[in-house]
Order: C-alpha cells, then structure tokens, then sequence
C-alpha cells in the first residue's frame, strides 16, 4: 500500500493501535512512559524532547489528556481515525458510540451488511491499521477516548446508544464526556444521518437526525417489528439500531439474520456449575448502568451479586436504588470496596467484605441453590486486579467450573 504521510509521526502509549499505525506506516518508535513487563517492537521509553513542530503526535486512545506528554508539543494532537482520514484510507464508515452496548451493536451491524462488503474495528478489537482499504464500509465501535481526539474525520452515519456516567475520572467531568460522544453530529453532512437519544434531539447538526426516547419509539418511528426480534431488554434496543442502519441504507430489514446473531462471551452469560446452580458471567458489565440493565429483568429472585473494581468516579447511588428494591447480597472485591460497604450501610442492604473475586465466589457457594442467581456484574473497570474484564470474566467461569 502506498504510503502518502509527509509530517513527522510520533505514537504514544504502546497499544494496539499505535503498534498497527507503526506497522502500515513503517515508523520504528512507540513511545511509552510506563514500566513495560517484556520487550515489544518498537518500543522507546524517552520521547523526544524537542519533537518536530510540523508533525503529528497520536495517542493511544487510553492516554488521558492530561498526560505531560501533551505539554511540550508544539504539533498538531490527532486521532488513529484521523491519520487514516487524512491519509484517504477511509472508506464509507458507520460510527457505532454511546455507554453500553457498542460492541453489539457493531456486531449486529456488521453481521446484516456483511454480503454489502462492511467489516467491524476500532474499539472492538481491530485497530484502523489492521481493516483493509478494500472494505466497502468500515463499521467502527468508538469510544469517548477516540472521539476527544479526533479533529478531522467523520461518519457517514452515526449511531449512539444512551449515555450514562461513564469515563468521569478521564475526561475530567460526565459534561466533557457527553461533549466528545456528541462531536460527530456537528460533522455530518446533508443526506448523512444520526440515530440518537432523543434528549439531544436538538443539538445543531447538518445531518438528518432521527432520535429515540427507548426501543418502543425508535421501532414506531422506523416501522420495525420487535416482536419478530429475539432479544430483549437492552439488546433489543441493539438489534433495533442494527436493523435500522440497514434500512435506512438498503431498504433491508432481515429479522433472521439479526436473530442468528451469537452472543459474546462475558455479557449476561448463563454458567451451571456442577450442583447445576446458575451463575452469571457479566464481566463486561465496567459501568453502573450495565449492571441496573441487567438487574432490571429479576423480579422476586434471591441475588448474590459480585461488585467492585476500578469505579472511575462514577455515582454509585442510581444502583443502590435499584438494589434496595431487590432480594440482593452484595460481595465488594477490588479497591471500591469502602465505598460499596458505604453504600451497602447508607441502603440497609447486606454486605460482604470479599476482596477478591475468588474469595466472593467460596463466600456465596456456601448459600447459593438452584433457586438463587450468582452474579458478577461489577459495575466497576477491572485494571485494579484484572488485565480487562476478558480476563476477570475467564477466571469467573474458571473458578465456578471448579466447584464440586
């Protein structure tokens, strides 16, 4: 592939990303300021003390912009998209953002316009170096982090699922984070178009904005059939917004195709262990409205929850309204701990101290029974104890699949 860069390139924060941009640009350094455990390719330690001023510096998304890298450079701070923007290898995309849910959504997207040529990246998983330029569509799950950086690309159509507070801790307020999520609106051209909550129905854009108070109004406004969908709850809205790019795109609307769609591992997922008790892996769940959109389809049952993890300055209190309500016990593990006991205290609802989530899981093995639910949904990040919720989520399933 041709290679078109012609200002200087700096990558920060040793990541996928950064590696791929390394790799399709052929640049020899990624800097990174943190203690590396093994030797990567390129990787470099030391970032330049007087970096070009004519140039580029691309951050991993996960880099917060407070980072005293930021301080001295006199370039220009763009995103991985819009490198790729900027260098034309962008094809038609469609931007998939919000809170919860993202992934999905991109998923189901991608699964209905598969035959049309789209394949999936970004936050997902595939870094913008790795998709192919031959794509006919590129549909990206795109995070808050991706959007405070990007200047200069844009979607051609543009799906956002609720916001909820999230990501508090990185942007510096919830305010700066619904601003970054909101960005892409103000980008959008004539004929292009945005499917959003209806609480910004009326932010200024060019682009044709449909809006949406829950999954019932955004079927009536674009004529779909949830009662031909097998999803429910918040994956309904999911399937809903996947069904709805296709329609507005080709007039298609595939209730089989969406309806094969397969779950990802770690969201909402059903485990019996060997006494046949059900246990629920919702490692995914890193926010709190993750963990009330599950809770919201249990009635009357008996919880053992797991909580607890990196809480990102997040209101905890939504919750714990929630929780008051329900026949639940609460299992703190990870560094919110106090602020959980707190909680559990303030709501008169039982609490255990469990510190680590193996210890939750003896703790609540001892009361659990077939008529009970065990659940992790911590509504917390998992960097405190965890490589990433995939790794909290296997030894969740590791450990339950031990218990004799």
């Amino acid at each position: 592939m041709e290679k078109k860069v012609k200002k200087q390139l700096y990558l920060f924060g040793y990541g996928k990303t950064t590696c791929a941009i390394a790799k399709e640009f052929r640049i020899n350094k990624v800097y990174d300021d943190r203690e590396l455990v093994e030797k990567r390719c390129f990787h470099s330690s030391k970032f330049p003390k007087k970096p070009k001023k004519d140039s580029y510096l691309i951050p991993a998304p996960g880099v917060p912009p407070t980072n005293e890298v930021f301080t001295n450079f006199k370039g220009e701070v763009i995103s991985e998209y819009d490198l790729f923007y900027l260098e034309k290898k962008f094809p038609f995309s469609i931007w998939v953002s919000g809170t919860n849910g993202k992934t999905t959504t991109t998923e189901m997207i991608t699964l209905l316009l598969k035959e049309r040529y789209a394949e999936s990246g970004g936050n997902i998983g595939t870094p913008l170096g790795k998709m192919s330029s031959d794509s006919s569509i590129w549909v990206l799950e795109t995070s808050s982090f991706t959007l405070h950086y990007t200047k200069h690309a844009k979607p051609n159509i543009y799906i956002l699922l609720p916001i909820k507070d999230d990501h508090a801790d990185w942007h510096g307020s919830f305010e700066k984070y619904v601003e970054s999520k909101l960005k892409p609106l103000k980008t959008l051209r004539e004929g292009e178009v945005a499917i959003i909550p209806e609480e910004f129905a009326d932010v200024e854009s060019d682009g044709y904005i449909i809006s949406y108070k829950n999954s019932e109004d955004l079927a009536k406004k674009l004529n779909l059939d949830s009662s031909k969908i097998d999803f429910n709850g918040a994956f309904l809205l999911d399937a809903l917004l996947a069904l709805a790019t296709s329609k507005i795109l080709f007039d298609e609307v595939d209730y089989e195709k969406i309806n094969s769609y397969k779950m990802l591992p770690h969201r909402q997922e059903k485990i019996l262990d060997a006494k046949s008790r059900v246990w629920i892996n919702d490692s995914k769940a890193t926010n709190v409205d993750s963990t009330i959109a599950l809770l919201e389809s249990f009635k009357d049952e008996k919880l053992y929850l797991i909580l607890g993890g990196d809480d990102k300055d997040a209101d905890f209190k939504p919750l714990f309204e929630i929780l008051k309500e329900k026949r639940v016990e609460v299992f703190g593990i990870g560094k919110s701990v106090s602020m959980l006991s707190n909680f559990s205290k303030e709501f008169n609802i039982p609490f255990v101290k469990s510190e680590t989530l193996e210890q939750a899981i003896s703790q609540i093995s001892k009361k659990h029974s077939k008529k009970s639910f065990a659940i992790l949904s911590p509504a917390c990040a998992s960097k405190d104890q965890f490589k990433s919720y995939i790794e909290r989520g296997e030894i969740f399933k590791k450990v339950v699949n031990e218990i004799e």
